[in-house]
C-alpha cells in the first residue's frame, strides 16, 4: 500500500517538474532573445539604471506574441500521456486535480507554474530578475508571466486571468502583490499552502487550521440521513442543520460527506480569535476545501453572528458544499441562496452505547449494562470520546478496571463552565440511606428517577409526548418547611442519576431592571440544557409567584415575568426541582407544566428518632446519659433543625474534650430555639431544664 501511494506520489511530482522543465524551455529562448537584441550584455551594472542604448530598444519593440515550438508541443504531449497513464493507474496527479477543482484552463495552469517557479527552483530568482532588468525583482510580474505563456499584454482575456474576480485570485491560488505598481510590472505569488499541495503535501493553511473542529472527523449520525440525499442530490450548494442539547451537527456533516465519498474541512467559529477576518478566513477555507476535495461543515452560527452579515455571507457564498450548524432557526438573510434545512438527530440508547464501546476500545466494564449506566447523558461524539478518555485516565490513577462510577464522572467532566458562573455546582455525596422521610414521599423520589431514565423509551419510541407537545424536559416540585429536605433529596436524585447539581442563586437572577431578570433566566435555562446536570431553584416561590391583577407597571412587568418563564419551562428538555416552603404561593399554571409534585412533611416522634441518630452519626462519641427518645419526643423540629442541634453540641463537647452528652444536647437546643424565635419553656424541656442554662463541667 506504501508502495503504491509513493509511486502515485512520484507520478504527480513528474508530471509538475515536467511542466516545469517547460517553463525553463522557454525561460531559456526568451534570455536568449534578449541577450541577441542587447547593445551592451557586458554591462556590469545592469538591473541597476537604465542607459540610452536600453530606451532605444524598448521603443524599437513591437511586443509580439512568442511563436510556438513544435518541440515545446512535442514534449507536452508526452507529458500529458504519461499523466493519462498515472492517472488510469489510480495515481493522484496534483497539478491536473487543482485545474480541476478550480476550474483552471490552460492558460491559468501555466501562469500558475510561472508564478510558483522560484518556489520550486531557486535558479528561477536570478532568471527571472534578468528577464525583467532588475535584479530585485526575483519574482515574475504580470507582464512577464504573460510574454512566457505567449500572450500579448494588451490581451483582456490574459488580463482578466489575474484579475480581482478571475479564478487564480479569487481561489487564492496567485496573489497580485505591489499594488500600487502599474498592472504589468505587479508580481506572482503562489501562496505556501497551494505549492505545498502540488508537491503532494496535505498540511492544512495555519489559520485554518487553527479553527478546525474536533468534531469534524466523527461521523457517528447513521450515514447522515437526509443530509446524505441532499448532497447526492446536487440541487443545492448550502444546507442548515439546527442542533439540539446532545446532538452534533459537525458529526452528522462529516457522516454525510463520508457517504458521499468526501472529506471534511470542519471549522469551529467559537475559535475565532477578535482579530480574524472572516472574510479572509472564509477564502482560505474554501480553498482548502477544493485542495482536498472536502466538504464545508462550519458553526455554530451564534458565535459568527456578532461579526455582522457579512460574515456570514462570506461563508454560505463560499463554493460549497457547505453545511451551516447552530442552535437557532435560519434566518434567510444570512444567504442568497435557499438552503436544506433539517434537525440533527439525537442518537437512541443503542447507538450511544455503541459510541461508548467504541471509544472505550473494548474495556468494557463489567458486570455494567451500559445503555442504562449512560442514557442520561446528552453527550455528542465528540463529548462521547473525551469522556471515554476522562473514565480510563481516572481508573488507570486508582489501580483497577473501568467501571459504571467511572463512566459516570468522566461524562460529567464534560459539562461546560458556562452555568457555574449563573448557579452553584454541587458534587452529590449522599444517597437514598441518608434520607429519613416517609414511604410515600421516597416512592414518589423514585418515580422521578423513573421518569429520567425511560424518558427516551416513553417520548421517543412509545411517541407518548404526542404530536402537539413540545415539553421534553422533567420537572418536579418539591414542597414543604423549611429543613425537612428538600435539596438534600434534590442532592440525592442528583447523585442517583450521575448528575451534578446546579443550584441557581437568586442573587444572580432577579434584577431590579425590566426585563434583566428574564434574560437572566433565559441564559441559566439555555445553559442548563447544554450540560448534564439537575437544576434547583430553591426558594422557587420567589420566582414562581402567584400573578396577580394589574393595577400599575409593577403588576404588569412581574405578571410578564412569570408568564415568560411558564413559556421557558415548556420548552425546557433537562431536569429541574423547583423547592418551595409556600406551595400555595405558586401560580396554578405551574401544576400543569410540573411532572410531581413530592410534599415533605414535618417528621413525626419516629422520624425525629431516626434523624437524632443518623445526624450524630457513627463517629461521635456519646455519654451513656443520651436520651435521644425524649429528644424526640420533647422537641418537634425538621431535619435541619436536629442537624444544627447535633453540630452545635458536638463543638462543646469537642470544647470541653469529652463525649457528646445530654447536657450538650439539651444547651444546643435552647440555642437554636432561641435563633428560631421560640420560647424555652419548661413544660418543653421535662427534667433536663436546668441543663439549658449550663454545660456541664
Amino acid at each position: 500500500m506504501l508502495v503504491e501511494a509513493a509511486k502515485a506520489q512520484e507520478a504527480s511530482l513528474a508530471h509538475l517538474l515536467g511542466h516545469l522543465r517547460l517553463i525553463e524551455a522557454r525561460v531559456r529562448s526568451t534570455v536568449a532573445q534578449r541577450r541577441a537584441g542587447d547593445p551592451d550584455p557586458e554591462d556590469r551594472f545592469r538591473g541597476l539604471y537604465i542607459s540610452h542604448a536600453h530606451v532605444d530598444r524598448l521603443l524599437n519593440e513591437t511586443g509580439d506574441a512568442r511563436a510556438s515550438d513544435p518541440a515545446e508541443t512535442a514534449a507536452l504531449e508526452a507529458i500529458e500521456a504519461a499523466a493519462d497513464a498515472a492517472e488510469r493507474d489510480g495515481a493522484d496527479i496534483r497539478l491536473r486535480r487543482l485545474a480541476r477543482s478550480f476550474r483552471l484552463g490552460p492558460l491559468d495552469v501555466e501562469l500558475v507554474l510561472i508564478a510558483v517557479a522560484p518556489d520550486l527552483d531557486a535558479r528561477f530568482e536570478r532568471l527571472y530578475g534578468y528577464l525583467q532588468d532588475d535584479v530585485s525583482r526575483r519574482r515574475a510580474s504580470i507582464g512577464l508571466g504573460l510574454e512566457l505563456c505567449g500572450v500579448p499584454s494588451t490581451s483582456a482575456f490574459g488580463r482578466s486571468r489575474l484579475a480581482a474576480t478571475g479564478p487564480l485570485v479569487d481561489g487564492c491560488l496567485v496573489l497580485v502583490e505591489e499594488g500600487d505598481r502599474p498592472f504589468l510590472t505587479r508580481s506572482l505569488r503562489v501562496p505556501d499552502r497551494v505549492t505545498v499541495h502540488l508537491l503532494g503535501g496535505d498540511a492544512s493553511d495555519p489559520a485554518v487550521a487553527a479553527l478546525a473542529h474536533p468534531n469534524g472527523s466523527l461521523g457517528t449520525e447513521g450515514g447522515g440521513g437526509p443530509l446524505s440525499r441532499w448532497l447526492a442530490d446536487g440541487h443545492s450548494r448550502l444546507a442548515y442543520v439546527r442542533e439540539r442539547p446532545g446532538t452534533s451537527g459537525f458529526a452528522l456533516a462529516s457522516a454525510a460527506f463520508a457517504a458521499g465519498g468526501r472529506r471534511t474541512l470542519a471549522l469551529d467559529f467559537e475559535r475565532l480569535r477578535p482579530d480574524d477576518d472572516p472574510r479572509v478566513l472564509a477564502s482560505l477555507a474554501d480553498r482548502e476545501a477544493r485542495l482536498i476535495g472536502a466538504g464545508i461543515v462550519v458553526g455554530p452560527i451564534e458565535a459568527l453572528m456578532p461579526r455582522g452579515l457579512p460574515a456570514i455571507r462570506a461563508f454560505s457564498e463560499m463554493t460549497g458544499p457547505v453545511v451551516f450548524v447552530g442552535s437557532r432557526g435560519w434566518d434567510p438573510a444570512w444567504a442568497t441562496d435557499v438552503p436544506f434545512l433539517c434537525d440533527a438527530p439525537a442518537p437512541n440508547a443503542a447507538q450511544r452505547a455503541e459510541l461508548w464501546g467504541r471509544n472505550l476500545n473494548g474495556d468494557m466494564p463489567e458486570g455494567v449494562d451500559l445503555s442504562s449506566t449512560i442514557a442520561q447523558y446528552r453527550l455528542t461524539a465528540e463529548q462521547v470520546k473525551r469522556a471515554a478518555v476522562a473514565a480510563r485516565l481516572q481508573a488507570d490513577a486508582s489501580g483497577r478496571a473501568i467501571g459504571s462510577e467511572d463512566l459516570k464522572s468522566g461524562a460529567r467532566a464534560q459539562n461546560a463552565a458556562g452555568l457555574e458562573r449563573l448557579a452553584r455546582r454541587v458534587e452529590p455525596a449522599v444517597s437514598f440511606g441518608d434520607l429519613v422521610l416517609p414511604p410515600e414521599t421516597l416512592e414518589q423520589l423514585r418515580e422521578i428517577l423513573t421518569r429520567s431514565r425511560q424518558r427516551e423509551r416513553v417520548l421517543d419510541l412509545w411517541k407518548m409526548a404526542g404530536p402537539a407537545s413540545r415539553r421534553r424536559g422533567l420537572t418536579a416540585l418539591f414542597a414543604g418547611p423549611s429543613g425537612t429536605g428538600k435539596t438534600m433529596a434534590a442532592e440525592v436524585l442528583s447523585g442517583e442519576l450521575g448528575l451534578d447539581l446546579y443550584t441557581v442563586d437568586l442573587a444572580t437572577v432577579v434584577d431590579k431592571y425590566v426585563g434583566e431578570t428574564e434574560k437572566n433566566l433565559d441564559r441559566i435555562f439555555a445553559e442548563a440544557e447544554r450540560v448534564n446536570g439537575v437544576l434547583l431553584f430553591d426558594e422557587a416561590d420567589a420566582l414562581f409567584g402567584k400573578r396577580s391583577e394589574v393595577r400599575d407597571a409593577h403588576d404588569r412587568y412581574a405578571n410578564v415575568e412569570v408568564a415568560y418563564l411558564l413559556q421557558r419551562m415548556e420548552l425546557f428538555e433537562g431536569i429541574a426541582v423547583l423547592a418551595t416552603n409556600l406551595r400555595s404561593n405558586l401560580d396554578e399554571a405551574f401544576a400543569r407544566r410540573l411532572d410531581a409534585i413530592v410534599d415533605f412533611p414535618e417528621p413525626d416522634e419516629e422520624y425525629r428518632l431516626r434523624l437524632w441518630d443518623k445526624c450524630l452519626g457513627a463517629n461521635v462519641p456519646r455519654k451513656n446519659d443520651l436520651d435521644l427518645p425524649f429528644m424526640a419526643k420533647s422537641f418537634k423540629l425538621s431535619g435541619g433543625g436536629i442537624r444544627n442541634i447535633a453540630v452545635t453540641a458536638a463543638y462543646l463537647a469537642a470544647d470541653a474534650d469529652r463525649p457528646v452528652g445530654m447536657s450538650d444536647l439539651v444547651l444546643a437546643t435552647q440555642r437554636e430555639y432561641r435563633k428560631l424565635g421560640r420560647m424555652v419553656v419548661e413544660s418543653e424541656f421535662g427534667p433536663y431544664f436546668d441543663l439549658s442554662s449550663r454545660p456541664e463541667s
